[in-house]
Order: C-alpha cells, then structure tokens, then sequence
C-alpha cells in the first residue's frame, strides 16, 4: 500500500476505502511452461493403468481367491456341524446313562430293603432269634472260659 498519498492529503477524505473492491485478474506464472504432449501422455498413462486394472489375469485371481474364501468358509461350517452333532450325540449318551443309573439305584433300593431281605432270610431258613436260642454265659470273678472242646480261655 502507498502509504505517502495520506501524508499530503486528509484521510477523511479518502473515498477509496469504501468503495467496492473490483475483482483482479488471475496472475499466471510466468515460470511453467505447459507442454501438450506431456499432458497426452499423462492422459495415454492413466488410461492404460485403468485397463490394466480390469485385465482378465486379475479378474481372474480375484474370482479364485473369492471363491476359495467361500470353499474355506463352507469346510468350517462342515466341520462345526459335525462337532455338534458329535456333542449332541453325547448329551444323549449321557442322558441315556443318567436314567439307566436312575433305574438301577431304584433297583437296588428296592432289592436291600427290608422286607425283601426278611423274605430272602425266611427263604433261607433262618428265622427271628428268641428267647430260647440265646446262651447266657456266668463267669466267675476271674476271667476264665472253657469252650465247647474243653479247652480253658484265660485273659492272661
């Protein structure tokens, strides 16, 4: 800005401050040199790049990586569906065999009670002790015992 034109003159009368601003022109650089055939190439460049992009060899590896993705992705799901079906069929199992273990606790409780057993024992032959099959056995301020044989027992 010339600052020298505000040394002479007022600045209140300086209008210019106020006055819409016109739009300048574009400076262009002197220095760059545009040339036409380096723009064609460039433009020849990216048009083979683009085409090289949809060459069928590369159409090519991407379907086949797709598609082993999806044979990959498959084979798990086999896999899985088969190990559930492993884990199922031993749920079952086991199910099968905690009521297999039910029936035979029930069994054997129905077997050892006490009726069944007294009924067994009558079967047997054995019956309820009385009063007569008891034998009473005195001893003597010494601890001595002659058993059926003859033979005396001491506590010595």
């Amino acid at each position: 800005m010339n600052n020298m034109k505000y040394y002479n003159d007022s600045l209140a009368y300086d209008f210019e401050m106020f006055m819409p601003k016109t739009a300048e022109k574009e400076k262009s650089r002197d220095n760059i040199v545009v040339m036409p055939k380096a723009q064609e190439r460039s433009k020849r460049r990216r048009r083979a790049a683009a085409k090289s992009l949809a060459s069928p060899v590369l159409l090519i590896m991407t379907a086949a990586f797709i598609l082993a993705g999806l044979c990959g992705n498959i084979a798990l799901r086999l896999k899985i569906n088969e190990v559930n079906s492993e884990i199922n069929e031993v749920r079952t199992a086991i199910t099968e065999l905690d009521s297999e273990k039910t029936s035979l606790e029930v069994e054997m409780q129905r077997r050892i009670s006490y009726a069944n057993l007294e009924l067994e024992a009558m079967q047997l032959g054995m019956r309820k002790m009385e009063k007569d099959d008891v034998t009473y056995i005195r001893v003597n301020d010494t601890d001595k015992a002659v058993t059926s044989d003859g033979s005396v027992v001491s506590a010595e």
